[in-house]
């Protein structure tokens, strides 16, 4: 903790910090957080905002979701970056024209570009789009407009390096992150984000149309896992693009982007790498993420493992599927020069994964 975040929170407190709880001397000494304080925080937090319903805690043991139980098909759609959100539309767009609709499942649970695309699959906005535009004409000038061209400013740096420096995806490490994020001067913000989210979900940007559908993000002052469904984002007043939004802010880039009262990151600052807890119990879940978690391009330096997810989800009586797009060697998942080959790669990734979805789901 530094001098300056110290000082401030002595301030706000009206009192000698030390005063009302006596660690806080000895953590100023040592740069030590307080317990005490750390506490204190939980506690004023938790009363103010528990009755939002956005909290969802990730499971430290396998178990069944409330949400999913007793579900068919399920699809989680981890996240990854501008070079995802193309590869998903490649691929999504290939799937259609084999005759297979990923939009069967009963239950969507997405991240980052997963919650772009999985709320643009739902809504039934993507598929409008691919037949009103041409899929690898008019998408990449689209998408691009979501890719940061301009250079880092420091405030933006500090974010970004103690996001990939990170050793652990303890709730200590998250709020670190979060705290970071929430003190970056980014360029692309609030109603910015908000107009891009609404260009690909199609979204009236005042409802949450489809109830299957699930976002996930991070609360950047608690670290709190958030999960966005239908019913939490209307008592909330929370439209599906700003969820969306929300869930793709990543910290030193975009955002942070405001679900309610709390402000969030992206879903992936978490120690769970795509959030399949969230659809645990349904009979059968489609998993699609971009690398395994520990190779590849990543976005964290949170450490991940998709297979023991998977492992953990099968646990609950749920029979996974996983995908794993890959990317080249080296690849900027935020570089705007990648949409157009993450489309073709998609969309070439379909033809394979196509008999093996239907052969899966049934359909």
């Amino acid at each position: 903790m530094t001098p300056s975040r110290r000082h401030f929170l002595r301030v706000s407190a009206g009192l000698p910090a030390a005063a009302v709880l006596p660690s806080v001397a000895a953590a100023q000494m040592t740069g030590a957080p307080s317990p005490e304080l750390e506490a204190l925080s939980a506690s004023i937090s938790n009363g103010l905002f528990d009755g939002d319903g956005l909290a969802r805690p990730a499971p430290e043991t396998p178990a069944v979701s409330n949400l999913a139980a007793g579900l068919d098909r399920t699809l989680v759609l981890g996240g990854g970056g501008e070079y995802y959100v193309a590869w998903y539309c490649g691929f999504f767009h290939g799937l259609l024209e084999l005759g297979v609709d990923p939009n069967v499942a009963e239950m969507v649970v997405g991240t980052s570009a997963g919650a772009y695309l999985g709320s643009a699959l739902t809504s039934g906005h993507f598929q409008r789009l691919r037949t009103e535009f041409d899929v690898f004409g008019h998408f990449p000038g689209l998408f691009a407009k979501m890719a940061p061209v301009a250079s880092a400013n420091a405030s933006q740096v500090r974010a970004q390096e103690i996001n990939f420096r990170v050793k652990d995806g303890s709730p200590a490490t998250i709020r670190a992150i979060g705290h970071a994020a929430l003190a970056a001067d980014n360029r692309l913000n609030g109603d910015g984000v908000d107009r891009l989210a609404w260009l690909l979900t199609g979204d009236s940007r005042t409802d949450w149309p489809v109830a299957k559908m699930f976002t996930t993000a991070n609360d950047c002052y608690t670290g709190e896992r958030l999960v966005v469904g239908q019913e939490a984002a209307r008592r909330n007043a929370i439209p599906l693009a700003h969820a969306a939004a929300a869930s793709s802010s990543l910290p030193g880039v975009i955002g942070p982007t405001r679900l309610g009262q709390r402000f969030c990151m992206d879903g992936g600052i978490s120690r769970t790498w795509a959030h399949t807890d969230v659809v645990a119990g349904s009979k059968r879940a489609l998993v699609i993420t971009l690398t395994n978690g520990y190779e590849g391009s990543l976005l964290t330096g949170i450490p991940h493992d998709i297979h023991k997810e998977i492992a953990a989800l099968e646990a609950t009586g749920t029979k996974a599927m996983l995908i794993i797009a890959g990317t080249p060697p080296g690849i900027n998942l935020l570089d705007p020069d990648q949409i157009a080959p993450a489309l073709r790669a998609g969309y070439e990734r379909a033809k394979t994964e196509a008999p093996k979805i239907r052969a899966f789901w049934g359909v």
